[in-house]
């Protein structure tokens, strides 16, 4: 269920929480563009500095009506602009200099000795600009040995104890058919960005940010599943084992799959209730949390068991009158259509210039006096190259010739 048009009383840009800060993108793929994406929904200008051959995300992500927008690049570029340049032209790094010159943050995800052939390191960003915010994305932390080598979501997923969870669950390790690591570390790069502006009210010095992917999604994970092994000596290992057991699944009704969650006393002896089987509510494998920590493998056997014995809706019913927390297993295409997901205007069905209609996802985060809206739709590579260089007061001829030499580049319609 989508809406099929924008909000009407979107906060006008200027008015947003971020407004006039600006900040350069050269980042490319995931972590670095939803991270300047979350910037740019609360009104930070945006510009995205793309090679000729565009952001990668483009082309790995699906087919679109015109080649180099994919779904996943769509929903990851919106309200910004795309200038494209060749940086390893000489012309082209100095424009990217004027470009940083002016900028209150720049961003980007490529390895040191590749940023200091483009001129573009901390201190030389620094000399143009004394007051820059510079956040350097790494899959690896510099002080540690794996500085500089290549990262990616999946490489990750494996390296820092993710991808051997599913073999408490399954038998063997897999990947998480969605980037997590990724999307983790932008939500802490947009946060870093934050944190280093609101220090600039306070002292306008240059701040350079490092955001690595692995240590970032290590520090998430280990606080989830060090478990007994926060302690010296540890008591009882590693690992929670209410979501490693096999059965710690959406659960089996005659008709689907239904989710269910009760993590207090409470919810458990009402969740007895709701199955009809008040008699477990004095077994003492159940009767409080550490116990069914100890059982808990019996305790969603038996859940499971009862659970298959009806369809989705009884259940639905049922658990409501309860209080239990459940809802159905949802397809991402079923999602959709959920009525909640209708009603908050979740997805919107918006029309893009060059792309037809397209499924536009909102911001999710309310806030009292603002309302972040679709500004700019993502562009296409470059589409706001001559724009932008008109800014800095490049003329014409000079664009022109940018163009022409191959320098910088731009759609030619």
């Amino acid at each position: 269920m989508t809406q099929s048009a924008p909000a009407t009383d979107a906060t006008p840009a200027a008015a947003l929480p971020l407004a006039g800060w600006r900040i350069l993108d050269l980042s490319s793929a995931v972590v670095g563009p939803y991270a300047t994406q979350v910037l740019a929904d609360y009104g930070a200008e945006v510009t995205k500095l793309e090679q000729p051959s565009g952001d990668i995300i483009r082309w790995i992500s699906g087919r679109s009506p015109t080649p180099g927008m994919s779904g996943k690049f769509m929903h990851m570029n919106r309200n910004k602009r795309s200038v494209a340049l060749d940086l390893k032209t000489a012309a082209a790094r100095e424009t990217a200099l004027e470009l940083a010159r002016r900028c209150d943050v720049f961003v980007h995800n490529m390895r040191s000795s590749a940023i200091r052939k483009l001129g573009l390191s901390f201190d030389e960003l620094r000399a143009v600009n004394p007051h820059i915010v510079y956040c350097n994305i790494v899959g690896f932390g510099s002080a540690g040995p794996y500085a500089d080598r290549p990262a990616y979501d999946s490489i990750l997923q494996g390296g820092t104890g993710l991808a051997s969870l599913f073999a408490a669950t399954e038998g063997a390790p897999r990947y998480v058919p969605y980037v997590v690591v990724d999307r983790s570390a932008a939500l802490m790069v947009a946060n870093a960005i934050l944190v280093a502006l609101l220090a600039q009210g306070r002292s306008r010095q240059a701040r350079q940010i490092e955001v690595p992917m692995f240590e970032s999604y290590a520090a998430l994970l280990l606080s989830e599943h060090l478990y007994g092994a926060t302690f010296e000596p540890p008591i009882g290992g590693s690992g929670d084992r209410r979501l490693l057991d096999p059965n710690a699944r959406p659960v089996k009704t005659r008709d689907g799959y239904i989710c269910i969650t009760t993590n207090t006393d409470a919810q458990v002896m009402a969740l007895f209730d709701a199955m009809g089987r008040p008699d477990l509510k004095a077994d003492k494998r159940f009767n409080t949390a550490i116990n069914r920590i100890d059982h808990i493998g019996e305790f969603f056997q038996i859940r499971a068991d009862e659970i298959a014995r009806h369809d989705i809706a009884h259940w639905q019913a049922v658990l409501a009158r309860h209080d239990i927390p459940a809802m159905p297993c949802h397809t991402i295409d079923s999602l959709l259509e959920d009525p909640h997901v209708g009603a908050v205007g979740l997805v919107q069905q918006v029309r893009h210039p060059t792309q037809g209609t397209v499924r536009h996802i909102n911001v999710p985060v309310s806030m009292t006096g603002y309302v972040p809206s679709l500004r700019h739709h993502a562009p296409r590579i470059g589409e706001q190259t001559r724009d932008i260089l008109r800014e800095l007061g490049y003329d014409e001829a000079r664009i022109q010739g940018m163009l022409e030499r191959g320098e910088a580049c731009a759609p030619r319609d």
